[in-house]
């Protein structure tokens, strides 16, 4: 029996990985080849999905990128043998853009059948969850904060002193709650953890439930996600089965249930109050705080909420031990980020690599420059409300101190690449009339100072005062910086201001001379 993988992450599937697997079980059926169809995630290298690997006695060999109605002259080729042909990538270990990755998270991302306990057991999984059980609940919550995981959400607040506020708060529930409402521009790794991986984010989660002793977990995901919806309950459904959830978790005196809940896709419930009203049945708001979730969360009981990687990340720590991770990464960003490559670049995809590496070597030497070939112009970090980077700041580190030095933001690790031929003028246009089609309004500053600010960038566009305008608009942004409830209003400044300041020429009012061709 010959494994065959076609990967079921929304990369491949959106460019016909489904077709391409039914193209080879009806190959399968009518020439008696003996397959075993594996429907894995993907390895992160997107230019090249739909990518297939062949399971051989020399190891598993990969082709891509492969398109429906391309099986039967695949396989006439010879590429269940692992034969030679214009597609094949070999060893996915040895290729350049993986080899360089320090696999951490993601580290059984697109090997494993996603859906097979056994599969995700024989991988290591588990093993944390096991030695979580055995060391107790304060030993749980050492390590975590021992080994400097911080939220990869995008405020980057230390994973382990939210989980010991919630380990010592008094509440007759507790609750863990995965934020999976995945809504920046050129982000995706929750989603591929949870098309790839789905039971190290239950295994995270049931180690949160241990150490803070909360008995309910839920998973917020965003209707965009189909996938990822799907494998994740089939996932809680066998982990059930297997009494790795449930009223003994692996055989323990610990309980904890999990069930995977589906948002509208507003892009607001990414802020965690407004995340949990929506679990609660209300529209998606900001609430005030104090107080914190962690002391009067989800149905006012102590909650922990947490972004997926964040959630992922801790079975690896609790299996290996904090120290190894701490080693990784620099100054108090530790451990590995998933950074996810996408805009105008040739090798598109998700990079995972400790803290530390510059913007420029992420953006010419993994990501490739452009696939233009234009020059590079401007990157933007950190989603929708991220700051643009101009290339003189390609020797910034990529670490939440090092980008906040320089008015940026990391985010949950999306890179959007421009290359010259962007009108920055019109992103900074663009940062405004998001927030205020996104905007919950519950606080003025980001209801009427993204709608003000966007009708004062069309006047700028128009040539009308551009001076005058300016002006107005770098007040304005100081009153939505400091003045909004949450960082939807407060975080919109970034794109906006360093567009201006970084991007001076594009704001004069006068149409943008693009270089030319």
């Amino acid at each position: 029996m010959t494994k065959l993988y076609v990967p079921l992450d929304s990369f491949a599937v959106a460019c016909g990985a489904d077709q391409i697997a039914e193209e080879f079980a009806r190959l399968n059926a009518d020439r008696g080849l003996s397959l075993e169809i594996v429907r894995n995630g993907s390895r992160g290298m997107a230019w090249l999905e739909p990518m297939i690997e062949v399971e051989t006695p020399d190891g598993r060999i990969a082709y891509g990128p492969i398109e429906p109605g391309e099986a039967d002259a695949l396989v006439d080729a010879g590429i269940l043998s692992g034969a030679g042909h214009p597609r094949r990538i070999g060893k996915v270990e040895e290729h350049p853009f993986f080899a360089r990755q320090t696999r951490h998270t993601f580290k059984r991302c697109g090997i494993i059948d996603p859906l097979s306990l056994d599969d995700y057991r024989a991988h290591g999984g588990l093993k944390g969850l096991e030695r979580a059980i055995g060391i107790g609940a304060e030993a749980i919550v050492a390590e975590v904060t021992q080994s400097g995981l911080r939220g990869r959400g995008g405020a980057g607040f230390p994973t382990g002193i939210k989980w010991k506020t919630v380990a010592e708060a008094k509440g007759a529930r507790k609750y863990i709650v995965a934020n999976a409402d995945e809504g920046d521009s050129g982000t995706f790794a929750d989603r591929m953890i949870m098309e790839g991986d789905p039971f190290c984010l239950i295994e995270g989660m049931a180690i949160a439930g241990v150490a803070t002793g909360a008995t309910k977990g839920y998973i917020y995901l965003r209707s965009e996600y189909p996938v990822a919806i799907d494998v994740m309950r089939e996932a809680i459904s066998r982990a059930h089965e297997a009494g790795v959830l449930g009223s003994s978790v692996l055989g323990s005196s610990n309980v904890f249930d999990i069930e995977v809940r589906v948002g509208a896709g507003a892009y607001v419930c990414g802020e965690e109050t407004s995340l949990l009203d929506s679990l609660e049945g209300k529209r998606g708001q900001v609430r005030f705080k104090p107080p914190l979730p962690a002391l009067q969360g989800l149905f006012g009981m102590p909650t922990v909420i947490n972004n997926v990687i964040s959630l992922a990340s801790t079975p690896e720590i609790l299996a290996a031990g904090a120290e190894g991770y701490k080693e990784l990464g620099m100054g108090r960003s530790r451990g590995t980020i998933p950074i996810q490559l996408g805009g105008n670049v040739k090798h598109g995809g998700m990079f995972e690599a400790p803290f530390g590496m510059t913007l420029g070597e992420i953006v010419n030497e993994v990501a490739g420059g452009t696939a233009s070939g234009r020059p590079v112009r401007a990157v933007q970090v950190g989603g929708p409300l991220g700051a643009y980077f101009p290339v003189s700041l390609f020797d910034t580190p990529f670490d939440y101190e090092a980008f906040a030095a320089k008015d940026g933001l990391i985010g949950h690790a999306g890179i959007v690449v421009f290359d010259d031929t962007v009108d920055m003028l019109a992103q900074a246009r663009f940062a405004f009339e998001f927030c205020a089609i996104e905007s919950c309004g519950k606080c003025t500053p980001c209801r009427i100072g993204a709608v003000r600010g966007y009708e004062t960038m069309k006047k700028i566009i128009d040539g009308d005062k551009p001076a005058e305008n300016l002006a107005l608009i770098e007040d304005l942004c100081n009153t939505m910086k400091f003045g909004s409830l949450c960082a939807l209003g407060g975080f919109t400044p970034y794109p906006v201001m360093s567009a201006i300041r970084h991007f001076p020429e594009d704001f004069h009012g006068e149409p943008m001379r693009v270089a030319a061709e």
